[in-house]
């Protein structure tokens, strides 16, 4: 544990300077696709799980291949110190995972579904110490005010530029980073330890659901369902209400109500009619990072939606749904994923795929014989590691808590940043067609920059007049020169 008056004295009257991602360094978007061509060059390609699941880039870590143009391999080369990031995702909280190059990556190239960030300074230090900051709430903050989108949500490469960050002395960045690895590793080996118990439960139950050629029958999801379907995002979220379902609220195998969101009853019950939830419906992820999740229904938590990140499955009366739902999770639904997602630039499964989705289909007796002996295993797995799950969200919390902290700078740059995201918004929306917007403004990197944008738009929204450059005693050339960014006012 970390003592608090060491965290004090770390950040005690620390100076930052406060900076926009693109006076950082360069971001890039225009990546390699994973198309193959005879008249290219075949090389690796570092895609979105690769960012996704990693904090630290190796060479060794990519294994797709692809092909790229000699010009396009020059483009979009790894270097080290290079930080790239998920710049869009079906969930919110999975928009800016980053990770960071840590040596030169000869022979690999980085996916057109991922954005680099290169240091006009590079710095490895320093990349990392934004790589942890990227994951800040101060960041997260401004990343989910900006996202937009219907079922995607995501930030543009302008809006990515414009995101702020603290640069602290190089130092500080040192050992931020120093204390932060030291968590995260280890989170890791618990994480490993719990990997390999549940690694151990898949064997045996995949062997179990295991059929010799003619012993049993196959069957289609689709044969045994009387609805396959999917949710769809609401317009508007509330307080309190219909419990609504996404990806975040699975733990494991189990719907956490602690992380429900809510809808109204409008909502529920005439926008997404469709996809009212009914007990023991079994819900899977169909794209993403988390793709092939499954948890069942329960009775506790209706009425309930979800959202079109989740397929609803529901099983005709006669069938089994917890023989169902453990072939569901099982190595036939693995390697069915990785079969339809091939060429996909995340893996997904569309609601035609899953009506087609063949499991074995032995007698009833059977599937309640093979049910009870995966009930009993999973009990026991459960028990044994129950301890291990509890250690890491623990530690996961302990991580967060001290970054935020580790990250957190002085708060007046915050609050004024803070100020000026809310008054910019109220300012959109009067004058959507606002001429003043195309301009590059303010440096937004001061605290003269961002006092000087607050009191444009204040003015604005108070006289009910928007924004031209005439107003603001600026002449046609200066006002071309401020929008291309010759000029910062």
């Amino acid at each position: 544990m970390i003592k608090q008056n060491f965290m004090e004295k770390l950040l005690d009257g620390v100076e930052v300077e406060w900076k926009l991602l693109d006076e950082i360094g360069v971001i890039s978007a225009a990546g390699v696709d994973k198309k193959k061509y005879d008249n290219e060059n075949s090389i690796k390609l570092l895609n979105y799980m690769d960012v996704y699941r990693n904090r630290y880039l190796t060479k060794e870590i990519p294994s797709m291949i692809v092909t790229a143009s000699d010009k396009k391999i020059e483009q979009c080369n790894i270097m080290k110190g290079d930080l790239f990031f998920t710049p869009s995702s079906e969930t919110l909280n999975d928009i800016g995972n980053s990770a960071v190059a840590i040596e030169n990556m000869e022979g690999v190239v980085y996916s057109y579904h991922i954005m680099r960030l290169r240091l006009n300074n590079p710095n490895i230090i320093t990349s990392m110490f934004i790589n942890y900051m990227l994951g800040s709430d101060f960041v997260q903050n401004q990343i989910n005010k900006c996202a937009k989108g219907l079922t995607r949500f995501g930030l543009t490469k302008t809006q990515w530029e414009k995101l702020q960050i603290p640069i602290p002395p190089l130092k500080l960045q040192e050992e931020i980073v120093r204390i932060l690895d030291t968590f995260t590793e280890l989170t890791a080996e618990l994480t490993a330890e719990l990997t390999a118990r549940k690694k151990q439960y898949n064997y045996y139950r995949d062997k179990l659901l295991t059929f010799e050629d003619g012993q049993v029958e196959w069957k289609t999801l689709g044969d045994l369902t009387s609805l396959i379907t999917k949710g769809t995002t609401p317009k508007n979220y509330t307080e309190t209400g219909i419990a609504f379902i996404k990806t975040e609220a699975f733990e494991g195998s189990i719907i956490n109500s602690k992380k429900l969101s809510f809808i109204d009853e409008v909502t529920h019950n005439r926008e997404l009619k469709r996809s009212i939830l009914k007990v023991n419906d079994i819900l899977i992820t169909i794209a993403g990072a988390t793709i092939g999740k499954c948890a069942i229904v329960p009775k506790e938590i209706l009425p309930a939606n979800t959202n079109q990140a989740l397929a609803i499955i529901r099983l005709k009366e006669n069938v089994n749904v917890k023989y169902v739902f453990y072939l569901m999770k099982s190595n036939y639904m693995i390697k069915y994923i990785e079969v339809n997602s091939k060429g996909s630039a995340q893996p997904n499964l569309n609601l035609e795929q899953l009506n087609n989705f063949t499991i074995p289909y032995p007698s009833l007796e059977e599937q309640e014989r093979i049910v009870s002996i995966l009930d009993k295993f999973d009990a026991l797995t459960s028990s044994i590691t129950e301890g291990l799950p509890r250690e890491i969200e623990l530690r996961q919390k302990q991580y967060e808590y001290y970054r935020n902290m580790l990250l957190s700078f002085p708060k007046e740059m915050e609050s004024l940043f803070d100020k000026y995201e809310v008054i910019k918004e109220k300012h959109a929306k009067l004058f959507p067609e606002d001429e003043y917007y195309t301009f590059q403004r303010a440096d937004l990197s001061t605290k003269q920059g961002i006092k000087t944008e607050i009191e444009i738009l204040e003015n604005a929204i108070n006289s009910n007049s928007p924004i031209t450059y005439e107003k603001l005693g600026w002449s046609k050339e200066e006002a071309e020169d401020i929008r291309n960014g010759k000029i910062l006012i």
